[in-house]
């Protein structure tokens, strides 16, 4: 997937702050859409085809959690970066929650964006083509499994006791490098930089979907069978699911 080819939405009531934006991101040789807010940004996400979204925290009619939250419900997988002020730490947590890949927080530089929105974008290109792949020669598919927990590499797909499991591109990696290496810890930063294809600033957002695939993966995310937390170390996924 080539830069010209990628589509960028930014959703963001502040004019000012989205046509700085899109001034930058043209330069870099994506198209732009704009939306003043969660409304406008689903209608334009079912009209083109998106492959990453800016989306800020607080706007009017349909701010963007309940936004993020509508995109990923209605199957949208593209990488999300959410932009939200200092003063809101509690709805950047709750926008990876309802599946946003990363935030930045305002003020922000533009390098500081431009270098996010080029590593998802690389990301979700490789994502893409795994998917791809896989579909062409499942018959080849490269399987990891521990206990009833299968992860499907070329396919990009993930099974537990039989049922498939749907995960985000950001989540799926994550569970893909745990589940390759049963038994090892993996630090946060560790997992950041193996993941992102950079090095690690800000991990608060590994904890966040860390959380999120235990709800998916486990039965009880209270007592995981499968992802555990090893307590000032890092995760790892427990060989053979003991617990």
């Amino acid at each position: 997937m080539e830069k010209a080819t990628n589509q960028i939405l930014i959703v963001e009531d502040d004019k000012d702050i989205r046509e700085g934006i899109e001034i930058y991101l043209k330069n870099q040789g994506y198209t732009v859409f704009q939306a003043a807010d969660g409304v406008e940004g689903l209608a334009v996400i079912k009209k083109e085809t998106i492959h990453l979204a800016i989306v800020d925290v607080m706007m009017p009619r349909m701010d963007g959690i309940t936004m993020m939250m509508r995109v990923r419900e209605q199957g949208y997988e593209f990488p999300v970066i959410m932009l939200s002020a200092k003063s809101e730490e509690v709805d950047k947590i709750m926008g990876l929650d309802m599946g946003a890949d990363d935030y930045v927080t305002k003020p922000f530089t533009t390098m500081e964006l431009l270098a996010r929105v080029n590593s998802h974008l690389r990301r979700y290109s490789r994502y893409l083509e795994m998917k791809d792949a896989g579909s062409k020669k499942e018959e080849d598919a490269k399987v990891f499994s521990v206990g009833g927990l299968e992860v499907h590499e070329e396919t990009v797909e993930v099974y537990l006791d039989g049922s498939p499991v749907r995960l985000t591109p950001t989540e799926f990696k994550i569970l893909l490098l745990l589940i390759k290496s049963p038994g090892r810890v993996f630090s946060a930063e560790e997992i950041y930089e193996r993941v992102w294809n950079e090095q690690a600033i800000n991990t608060d957002t590994i904890m966040v979907h860390i959380r999120k695939i235990r709800e998916k993966i486990e039965l009880n995310p209270r007592d995981p069978k499968y992802l555990k937390v090893v307590w000032g170390v890092g995760y790892k996924i427990e060989k053979q699911g003991r617990s």
